[in-house]
Parts: structure tokens; C-alpha cells; sequence
């Protein structure tokens, strides 16, 4: 009989179901199989719901052709440009990382009413655009690999959360023979199914981790660079202290990711294939039942088989999403926008989704192979992704960040000489 799970659906553009409901509700009765769904409700301090929201989890519409998406005639928010520093760069460059000279720039999703119903109304959170200033700072050219994750968990003795057997007290009432260390893995039906239920094509696997990305039986051998995937947070964020680096803001990651243009849909520009070249890998095909790979991958991509954007970045959309130390919440772009020009904004305060009240999440940027714009299209560089914090899927990675001082302090031998190799 095949186990079946429930939580609270949450309708989100290329979906990141929560580890524990999945956990505790992989119950099996011997008539049927049932769903329950048990949630610890772990939000940071000052969890409070929002004066207004402007975001709307409310359903799904078929998105629109990529023409339409790629078409500059539908823009009708006015992007100002981007003004980077003109600070001249650090002399020297961390390795496999680039300089991003930050400055002040148009943040936000485009704003045509055509793109409401696109990506599960992939916009709507992502408004109003708004003008943001970040200092400078060193990123990572690729996410974290498989090769340079290995290196920490070897150098640390590191266990991830989805290694980790699950504590009774942190699930009340749930079977034991459930409380099993594992993951959240993508699993294609073999048929169409009704895009209304995530269920059909999510499912939790015992022994799913960053080691065994799709379940016990499957390994990283010989991929070493691959993004990792099966990070929740806190993981991402002990492999950033331990390299000296941290992870970006939301506002960060988006200049970084527009690479110096202004309004542009794609990280690349205004197409989403210009001439007919593909710049990122996202899903073809039928979803969620058939990955057509027209891109050259069925799944989960290599780092940097696509072009980098105007900074040297790679894989700034699709493949994996990418973790932000931004808290969650539908209406920070508004407070922002009030505020006037933002200088470093390091996200709200608390995190908040109306539709999960309660849950701590953090922002997710860039989208995964998974997006299409038949149900998700949030590789549109202004758009935004959320995931709770203790949860990690393979489609979900990171990359991190590192400030001038940071590096300064490498240099004085504060650099973990295993981080490289050396």
C-alpha cells in the first residue's frame, strides 16, 4: 500500500512542501491510506499577521506563452536604471567567488496585468517595485557543490537536518515507526494529473539527503559539480560560517542577479530563449509527468552549463533555488517602498505567510528546474520563492556571500585552508 501524506496546501509557484508534515503524516491503515497532518509551529519572535498583504495564494491559472513573457511591450512598470558604485574593486578576488559592486537599483517583479495568473501568480508578492541600495560584496560564481559541501561535512563531521532522526517531542502523536531521518524528493507521476494537489508529485523518502539525493539507492558519485541539495537553512548556514562567508540578502542576491540591467525579466534580458538559446534549466514538456529535457537536462543540471549573467554568475535562474537570510512576508516590499530608497535592507523583522500562519520561512530566489511557465515562472529575476526553515528538497540549494572585510580577515589567515582543498 503506498504511503500518502497531507499538511496545510500552500498554492506557491514551484512548490517546497514542509519536511515535518511529511514526516508525521506518512501514516498507513490497513483499509486506506490516510492523511494527517501534525505541525510543531516553530516561527521566530514577533510572529504577527500583517496590517494588509498583497500577497494571494488563492489559485492557478495556466500561465501565459513564453512570447508573452519575453514581449518588452508588456512592460508597464517604470524601472529606473541601475547605478552601481564606482568604487574601484578589491585588489584580489576570492577564489571561485566575484566582485558585485553593488549601488542602487529598481527592486521587484514586472507589473503587467497579463502576468497575474503566470507562475501561480508569481508577481503578486514580489510588488511594488521599489529603489534599494547594498554595498559591494564577493559571491560565490556557482551555488555549493557536492564537491565543496563534502569538504566541510569531512573537515566538520556535519549532519544535515534531513540525517537527523526526528525527536518524539517534536511531533506529538506520530507513529514511531514514522519518526524516520529523510527528505522531500520529486517524484513525476506517470500520467497528467490536476495541478491542485502537490501531493501527486511530491513525496517524502526515508534516507533522502545531500548524499542520496533522490532516496537511499541513488549517490552523488561522480557528480561532484552538482548544486547540493537536501539543505534546510541552519545547514546552509553552517557551511557559510565555517567558509567565512554568510548568506546574501534577498536585496543582495536580486542586483546580483540582474547583473547590472534594469527591469529586465530574465536575469539575461528581455527573451526568455533569445534566438532560440536555451539560458537556464527549467522544465519542459508536459508537468509535472514528463521533463521533455529540450535544454539538455532531465532534472537537475551541473553548475555552469548555461551562460552567467552580466557579473559572472551562473545558474542565477532555474536548476536549484537558492536560500536567502531573509525572513518571509508578502508585504516587506511595501514597507520598503514607504520608506523610501532602502540602504542594506536585511528583510522584516519576523517572518509571515497568510497561508501558514505561524511557520518560520525564509525567502527562496532564482526558481529550480521545476519552473515552467505552465505552473511556475519564478525564474523572472524579480520574483520570490519561500520555504520553512527546517525543510530542504533537491531542488534546493545555495551560494553565499562574503564582504570586503570578511575577505580582508582570510587573508590574515582566519581562511579555513580545507574550504579549498589546500
Amino acid at each position: 500500500m503506498k504511503k500518502q501524506t497531507a499538511s496545510a496546501k500552500r498554492k506557491q509557484a514551484d512548490v517546497k512542501p514542509n519536511r515535518k508534515p511529511w514526516i508525521v503524516g506518512v501514516v498507513l491503515i490497513a483499509a486506506a491510506a490516510a492523511c494527517f497532518a501534525i505541525y510543531r509551529h516553530a516561527a521566530p519572535p514577533e510572529v504577527k499577521a500583517p496590517a494588509a498583504s498583497t500577497a494571494r495564494d488563492d489559485g492557478m491559472t495556466p500561465a501565459s506563452t513564453e512570447k508573452q513573457m519575453g514581449n518588452p511591450a508588456m512592460k508597464t512598470v517604470a524601472f529606473e536604471p541601475t547605478v552601481p558604485n564606482n568604487n574601484t574593486a578589491p585588489a584580489k578576488t576570492p577564489q571561485s567567488m566575484v566582485w558585485i559592486p553593488g549601488g542602487e537599483f529598481s527592486m521587484g517583479a514586472q507589473d503587467p496585468p497579463g502576468m497575474d495568473d503566470v507562475g501561480m501568480k508569481a508577481t503578486i508578492d514580489s510588488r511594488p517595485v521599489h529603489r534599494v541600495y547594498v554595498d559591494g560584496f564577493f559571491m560565490d560564481k556557482t551555488d555549493v557543490t557536492n564537491a565543496e559541501f563534502e569538504k566541510f561535512v569531512k573537515a566538520t563531521g556535519y549532519v544535515t537536518v534531513a540525517e537527523r532522526k526526528p525527536h518524539a517531542e517534536d511531533y506529538p502523536g506520530a507513529p514511531p515507526e514514522n519518526l524516520v531521518a529523510g527528505s522531500v524528493v520529486f517524484a513525476p507521476p506517470d500520467h497528467p494529473v490536476p495541478l491542485n494537489d502537490y501531493f501527486q508529485w511530491w513525496t517524502y523518502v526515508k534516507g533522502a539527503n545531500w548524499r542520496h539525493p533522490l532516496g537511499p539507492q541513488s549517490g552523488i558519485a561522480g557528480k561532484g559539480d552538482y548544486p547540493v541539495v537536501h539543505v534546510a537553512y541552519e545547514d546552509a548556514q553552517a557551511y557559510a560560517n565555517w567558509a567565512g562567508k554568510r548568506l546574501p540578502t534577498e536585496a543582495e542576491w536580486e542586483f546580483a542577479a540582474r547583473g547590472g540591467l534594469a527591469g529586465k525579466p530574465f536575469v539575461w534580458g528581455d527573451e526568455f530563449r533569445p534566438h532560440g538559446k536555451w539560458m537556464a534549466n527549467t522544465h519542459q514538456g508536459h508537468f509535472p509527468d514528463k521533463d521533455a529535457g529540450d535544454d539538455g537536462y532531465t532534472g537537475i543540471a551541473p553548475v555552469a552549463r548555461f551562460p552567467a549573467n552580466g557579473y559572472g554568475l551562473y545558474d542565477m535562474a532555474g536548476n536549484v533555488w537558492q536560500w536567502t537570510s531573509d525572513w518571509y512576508r508578502p508585504d516587506y516590499y511595501q514597507q520598503l517602498k514607504a520608506a523610501g530608497v532602502a540602504h542594506n535592507p536585511q528583510g522584516p523583522d519576523s517572518s509571515y505567510d497568510p497561508s501558514e500562519p505561524g511557520h518560520a520561512k525564509k525567502v527562496h530566489r532564482g526558481g529550480s528546474f521545476l519552473c515552467t511557465d505552465q505552473y511556475c515562472s519564478r525564474y523572472m529575476v524579480g520574483t520570490r520563492g519561500k520555504g520553512d526553515v527546517d525543510t530542504g528538497t533537491n531542488h534546493l540549494g545555495f551560494r553565499c556571500v562574503m564582504t570586503p572585510q570578511q575577505s580582508e580577515e582570510a587573508k590574515q589567515g582566519f581562511e579555513n585552508p580545507a574550504r579549498h582543498g589546500q
